[in-house]
């Protein structure tokens, strides 16, 4: 399950599946509209903007796309309903020539080899580089006119957690501790 974490200024709001931050974003935006909240998703680190406006059963319905879990392949035509986005990807003249020739069309081999990839998992080096990666998307937002950034992103990259450590110890203590926590597999050892 993904989570997210939205952040009113410094302090941690909630931390949990999407519907229930973003519920409970909407609720706090509702009694405090000043409120100046940021939601970041935990598996990127990168901050997300979403819409609020409506009933709650309309809040959760327009952002369905983020928790839909895909389907098992259906034997229909089309793509299925839920879950499907658009997007564009660069491929070399070769590559396409190859992806036209296998049976059931380009989308469902890029599928199938994104499956097969995904199966095989992470190498720990793969691991450390991701997370180190998330943990940067975040402090970038949240951390990055604090004093001794730059130095604690160098260390974040060094996988020294006892200097990372020591360089965010003046920062506000929830983006020091969601830090700590997006970074569990850089500093795991």
């Amino acid at each position: 399950m993904n989570t997210y974490t939205a952040f009113e200024s410094s302090q941690k709001l909630i931390s949990s599946d999407l519907e229930k931050v973003l519920l409970t974003v909407k609720k706090r935006l509702k009694s405090n509209r000043d409120a100046s909240i940021l939601i970041f998703s935990d598996s990127t680190g990168k901050q997300m903007d979403f819409d609020l406006s409506g009933t709650d059963a309309d809040v959760i319905e327009r952002h369905k796309i983020y928790t839909a879990q895909m389907a098992s392949p259906q034997s229909g035509v089309g793509r299925p309903r839920l879950g499907v986005v658009p997007r564009e990807i660069s491929l070399l003249p070769s590559h396409w020539e190859w992806l036209n020739n296998q049976t059931g069309g380009s989308s469902a081999t890029i599928r199938l080899l994104i499956d097969e990839k995904m199966k095989l998992g992470v190498s720990d080096k793969q691991k450390v580089k991701k997370s180190q990666e998330v943990v940067y998307k975040f402090l970038t937002v949240m951390a990055g006119d604090l004093p001794n950034f730059e130095e604690a992103i160098r260390y974040l990259y060094r996988s020294d957690r006892k200097k990372f450590i020591e360089l965010i110890s003046d920062w506000p203590k929830d983006i020091g501790k969601h830090a700590l926590m997006l970074a569990a597999d850089v500093f795991e050892k």
